[in-house]
């Protein structure tokens, strides 16, 4: 039996070669783990213009308005010229695309009385022929995916069926990456809320959580702390001092099963407020046992030496850093009794290792502390 083709050679409409069929899955599976828009989008409109064989691509997002549609991405020659433009949802070829919900094909803009020809003077590029298809996730309009000026042939049903595609993908992608973003800025700020609440328990907490992770960061940095162990090294810092929000809610303090509550608790109070976070898990060990002593005479649970987490032993040394802070040393002061202190601390109170990276880090880089 002879493989079926129409147009341009290509397979009939919504029949796709198995080549295409790989690139398309293929590029599903980078849209789906991409985090950051733009570089999704860029990957995008490249696949767009090889799997169409065109010359340019642009993405075109709905406004927060709905009335317009603005470039979030585009490629090409003269892409550059066109991401400060808009374009009024209805006006134009990707405009109608929007208002209509509906994909279109142009082979000769010069015969559309729809083509924007203000676009191609405002950038100098020269549109032939357009193909354009809506962007939709969950029966609402993302935006509008177009690709320009195929460079053999004419734009035919086989390519509205890939592209659409193609954008079905990308709308979810986008939509997701949004919805990413707004979480993670929702968390920052719930973030910030914690902190403030921690600061305003005991005197001299002003600042505390900030400097706390400012400092345990570049410390971690200093050691070559892998990515994920430094984010949970930020969090931790940011949180390590929540637990002390429960000792003014008898509430709180009962639904734990404390009856009163002591210094020595807080640590394991933070960490039972933090509980089921899922994205900060890997910092709660950091914050249980940041009052552990490298000696093994802290607490909660009294561990020694590399018995405790890495990050656990940086707080630690920041936490006494701090603690001089809030008997009101600044400046010089601060800086030398920091050094003397940590210095005659290391091997009892704190890790060496941790005590030479501070160290170092002061001798050249005070503004970090």
């Amino acid at each position: 039996m002879g493989k079926a083709t129409g147009a341009n050679g290509q397979p009939p409409s919504g029949i796709l070669d198995l080549k295409t069929a790989l690139e398309l899955f293929g590029l599903a599976g980078g849209l789906n783990s991409a985090m950051d828009l733009d570089f999704l989008l860029q990957k995008l409109g490249a696949a767009a213009e090889q799997l169409l064989d065109s010359e340019a691509s642009a993405v075109l997002l709905v406004t927060d308005d709905k009335k317009r549609l603005f470039f979030k991405s585009a490629t090409g020659a003269k892409a550059s010229a066109v991401k400060a433009l808009t374009v009024p949802i209805g006006s134009g070829i990707c405009g109608w695309v929007a208002q209509q919900r509906k994909p279109e094909v142009v082979n000769d803009t010069r015969k559309d009385p729809r083509f924007a020809a203000e676009f191609d003077k405002a950038s100098g590029y020269v549109t032939r022929s357009v193909i354009a298809v809506p962007m939709e996730f969950r029966g609402e309009l993302v935006g509008v995916l177009e690709v320009l000026n195929r460079r053999r042939g004419s734009y035919t049903p086989d390519d509205v069926a890939l592209l659409s595609s193609l954008a079905s993908f990308a709308s979810a992608a986008v939509a997701n990456t949004r919805t990413i973003a707004d979480q993670k800025n929702f968390f920052s700020h719930i973030m910030e809320l914690l902190c403030l609440a921690a600061e305003t328990t005991r005197p001299g907490m002003e600042g505390h959580s900030m400097r706390s992770a400012r400092l345990a960061c570049a410390i971690g940095r200093s050691l070559d702390m892998d990515d994920f162990d430094y984010r949970m090294l930020y969090y931790a810092g940011l949180l390590h001092d929540v637990g002390y929000v429960a000792f003014n809610s008898p509430e709180t303090l009962a639904e734990m099963g404390v009856l009163k509550p002591v210094e020595e608790l807080h640590p394991t109070l933070s960490v039972k407020l933090l509980e089921g976070i899922r994205m900060i898990d890997g910092a709660l060990p950091m914050i249980l046992h940041h009052h552990e002593r490298y000696d093994g005479q802290g607490f909660p649970d009294r561990l020694a030496g590399e018995q405790i987490p890495l990050g656990a032993r940086v707080l630690s040394l920041v936490e006494g850093v701090e603690e001089l802070r809030m008997v009101g040393l600044r400046g010089h002061d601060l800086y030398a009794k920091a050094f003397q202190e940590v210095k005659d601390a290391a091997g009892r109170s704190f890790d060496p290792k941790v005590v030479e990276a501070f160290l170092g880090l002061i001798k050249v880089q005070t503004t970090a502390w």
